[in-house]
């Protein structure tokens, strides 16, 4: 079954950056996340039997793109809870992914489900980032 598993296409995680737009500040916290959490199921037919094979997010691995990484088991969460940040220290454009590894298991008919020891991890696109300094500007009193 594991074969089948890592044969099958499993989609990419939604990669979500706050501030939106490909546009952050050096020294400012950056959130990531993901709403791509839910498992999906795919059947197909193996040996005349059809099988239903669930894959269910279980690792995160976020690619910040200047050399940093973090690996977590939670998506993240959008503002203001910022569980899953970083901070640039250079201006720049930066490459930013995320990677999803997915747990596994079938059953065949309606039969209990079995676990697939095996994981599969999915890479996504990267998006591109800018990472700018803020220019103070006086305005008034």
């Amino acid at each position: 079954m594991t074969r089948a598993f890592k044969d099958l296409t499993w989609p990419a995680s939604t990669l979500v950056i706050q501030p939106p737009d490909g546009l952050t500040l050096v020294n400012f916290d950056t959130n990531f996340y993901t709403t791509s959490t839910s498992p999906i199921t795919q059947t197909v037919t193996l040996v005349k039997q059809q099988v239903t094979i669930e894959a269910t997010p279980s690792q995160y691995h976020w690619t910040f793109g200047d050399g940093e990484t973090l690996t977590t088991t939670k998506p993240g969460a959008p503002y203001p809870k910022l569980t899953n940040t970083h901070d640039y220290l250079r201006i720049g454009t930066y490459a930013v992914s995320l990677a999803t590894t997915y747990t596994g298991r079938y059953r065949v008919g309606d039969g209990g489900w079995q676990s697939i020891a095996e994981t599969v991890t999915v890479e996504g696109t990267p998006q591109q980032l800018r990472v700018i300094e803020a220019q103070p500007k006086l305005v008034g009193y």
